[in-house]
């Protein structure tokens, strides 16, 4: 099973330490990265494979929201199939 993490916010230093290091506490595999910087504001889409966490999806929902706080950023994350079907025309 696949995710996508959005992270957005200003930017700063260890935004993308901080989220990895939260995904390879529980065993999520980073499948594809992309991230850039308009101006101050940081943007930044993952696609994670879930097959092999550790934690149920809803805990690690709380846990990525939880760093996003700490370090004053919004992090999201979303079922592929969710995520797909919200953008699809």
């Amino acid at each position: 099973m696949r995710a996508v993490i959005t992270v957005l916010g200003k930017d700063k230093i260890g935004i993308i330490y901080n989220i990895s290091s939260v995904l390879a506490k529980y065993n999520v595999n980073i499948l594809d990265i992309s991230q850039t910087i308009l101006q101050d504001f940081f943007s930044m889409i993952t696609v994670v494979d879930l097959a092999s966490c550790s934690v149920a999806f809803e805990e690690l929902q709380d846990e990525l929201e939880k760093k996003g706080k700490e370090i004053g950023m919004s992090v999201r994350i979303q079922h592929e199939d969710i995520f797909n079907s919200m953008h699809q025309i």
